[in-house]
């Protein structure tokens, strides 16, 4: 066994771990995976190809790639079709985009004072989910499979800490409310160390342009943080998600 066939079990491992402990996949289950093209999404889509072919669970698997006219953040659509084509995953690009002026943009839902005008990340973010969930319901998708790895949830739960003053994440299994779809993060278990190594073994095909907006958020400072977390305590990372299990943030029922 080479050292990415060792790598590859290390991430199925973890990723079959996930699935059991907190129960992201059932038999009969119709899985649509968000796959923007980035080395987390090419991965998770490879993984649950491949699960899928094993029938444990027995579960159908579509794949979604969502281009956004107005924000040139994108992959090779050819490579995206052929990826999913090798691996025998039905592919759907959609392309949308969003109009920036306070009018247009979505109206908030909580009831809570907000800024006139919503950033860039925020609304690529919105407009792209919308057509996820979209997409998921015209196929009859009942969950809807996402690349956060483990690094971004605790990310995001330092993030809530720090700015929001709130002890929470996006969990891994999260079934949501006013539509019949659970969204499901298959890679929860898994470190971005691994799969940035895994990417490079794998050759994937890095996108053709990065976001423009992409080092100018508060996230960037707080990965900072987190390494610089755990260079004074290589377990930070095992303590915060052992607090985000005991205080059942990982999953939303």
């Amino acid at each position: 066994m080479n050292d990415r066939e060792r790598l590859f079990k290390k991430l199925n491992e973890r990723f079959v771990r996930a699935f059991a402990t907190y129960k992201l996949l059932d038999d009969g289950d119709h899985v649509l995976v968000g796959l923007s093209g980035g080395k987390d999404s090419l991965l998770l889509t490879e993984l649950l190809a491949k699960r899928a072919r094993i029938n444990h669970p027995r579960f159908r698997l579509e794949a979604i790639h969502v281009r956004m006219e107005n924000i040139r953040y994108e992959t090779s659509a050819e490579y995206l079709q052929h990826f999913c084509d090798k691996l025998g995953v039905p592919l759907h690009i959609v392309i949308t985009s969003f109009d920036s002026t306070p009018s247009a943009q979505p109206k908030n839902t909580c009831h809570t004072p907000v800024a006139k005008e919503k950033p860039p990340c925020f609304l690529c973010s919105w407009y792209r989910r919308k057509q996820l969930f979209n997409k998921a319901q015209e196929l009859g998708c009942n969950k809807i499979a996402l690349g956060h790895h483990q690094d971004d949830i605790i990310r995001t739960a330092l993030m809530n800490l720090t700015f929001q003053g709130r002890f929470g994440t996006m969990p891994a299994l999260l079934k949501m409310r006013k539509m019949p779809l659970t969204i499901i993060r298959p890679l929860c278990l898994i470190n971005e160390a691994d799969i940035k190594r895994y990417a490079e073994y794998a050759e994937y095909e890095k996108q053709l342009k990065v976001c423009p907006y992409e080092h100018q958020t508060n996230r960037t400072a707080i990965a900072d943080l987190f390494s610089c977390m755990e260079r004074i305590n290589p377990e930070a990372r095992y303590s915060i998600w052992q607090a985000l299990n005991a205080a059942e943030k990982l999953t939303e029922e």
